[in-house]
């Protein structure tokens, strides 16, 4: 099928994409991460000729040689974002500057080149145009995920000389099988994600990986996530294995743990503004295990929550460890959760108004 030219990019369009009946099933159940759309988008990185070889092309395997730097020296970042399709039917991402921003800082802290952020936000809108009709109805989205990973066939520890820059996008439905419902976390006493100096505020692969054996002891316990505690005293309360949590006071207070060795969430950081806008008072500072335990059980902390973009807004539960386990409020979420996942999803799929113009419509 002969190329097309928008901008910077060359656009050949699948031909063997889905047909439209064939789609209109899958979306259907689309699950979370199990689908993914008809292209993809590709950009190639060279030292000395910088980003070239712009492409949105088939979805379709990468040809890797055996000594890839990204199979032996793990650099690797990526992004997490969606598109959700409004009530008039155009189309609307939420702040993806600031995946762009935190995509760039991502690249410096692997040493990896920063793709510029103006061609990051045309990528995923390419991608984005060319796919749209993969967004399901409802409070279905489109889940993008750009991702960078070094390319240059050479085995030596340093950076490479060449990446790739790609963009996929997955259909997606409710993150966790159960929808809304509250979550079961389990605390890892013997894994840490991050350490002062670490990656742990970078989105990469690594990190992830090194969740994934405390995650599979959590899933042993019958617990949808796990929690991390930090590594040099094993006492107070990070983040889950892909999400921010927040603590609700009975007081109306917000306690959130600090940046530092966490990820600057773009979620989390929508949930400060719109919590302090709805006036509560939100602290970044240090949280204990021990103090969570004491203040759930005396009601002092009356919800708990995860938020991410996968997730968005999700209620907390029941916190097992293998000191035993405790609930947060009556188990089930709260007012102050549902209250900001309801502002925050509205603003999302514009039905709710966005006075601080996160939502760029495509």
């Amino acid at each position: 099928m002969a190329a097309e030219q928008t901008s910077r990019f060359t656009v050949t369009r699948n031909s063997q994409a889905v047909t439209a009946n064939e789609r209109a099933l899958l979306l259907e159940d689309p699950g979370f991460g199990r689908l993914f759309t008809d292209h993809m988008v590709t950009i190639r990185y060279t030292e000395g000729q910088g980003w070239h070889s712009h492409k949105v092309e088939a979805r379709a395997p990468f040809m890797l040689d055996p000594a890839c730097a990204v199979l032996h020296y793990a650099q690797e970042i990526f992004e997490g974002m969606k598109a959700y399709r409004l009530e008039d039917g155009s189309v609307a991402m939420f702040r993806p500057e600031e995946n762009a921003r935190r995509f760039a800082e991502s690249a410096e802290r692997m040493a990896m080149p920063a793709i510029p952020q103006d061609l990051f936000m045309e990528a995923v809108e390419e991608l984005v145009k060319i796919d749209g009709d993969w967004i399901p109805s409802g409070e279905g989205s489109l889940y993008l995920r750009p991702f960078m990973f070094a390319s240059e066939a050479f085995l030596g520890v340093r950076p490479s000389n060449e990446y790739i820059f790609c963009v996929i996008a997955s259909p997606a439905g409710a993150y966790f099988k159960g929808g809304k419902k509250a979550v079961t976390l389990w605390v890892s006493e013997h894994f840490t994600r991050a350490a002062r100096g670490g990656t742990g505020a970078a989105k990469c692969g690594g990190n992830y990986a090194a969740s994934l054996v405390a995650q599979k002891e959590a899933i042993k316990h019958g617990c949808d996530q796990v929690v991390f505690l930090d590594a040099a005293e094993n006492k107070w309360v990070e983040e889950l294995g892909g999400m921010n949590v927040f603590f609700v006071m009975d007081d109306g207070s917000i306690i959130t743990p600090p940046l530092g060795t966490i990820l600057p969430g773009i979620t989390r950081n929508s949930i400060i503004s719109l919590a302090r806008a709805k006036g509560h008072e939100v602290r970044e500072e240090l949280y204990s295990f021990a103090q969570w335990r004491a203040d759930a059980t005396s009601g002092r902390m009356r919800e708990a929550f995860a938020c991410g973009t996968a997730a968005v807004v999700t209620a907390i539960g029941t916190v097992k460890s293998v000191d035993g386990d405790f609930t947060i409020g009556n188990g089930d979420g709260g007012l102050v959760t549902e209250s900001l996942r309801a502002e925050l999803t509205g603003i999302q799929r514009g039905t709710v108004a966005d006075p601080a113009g996160w939502v760029r419509t495509i």
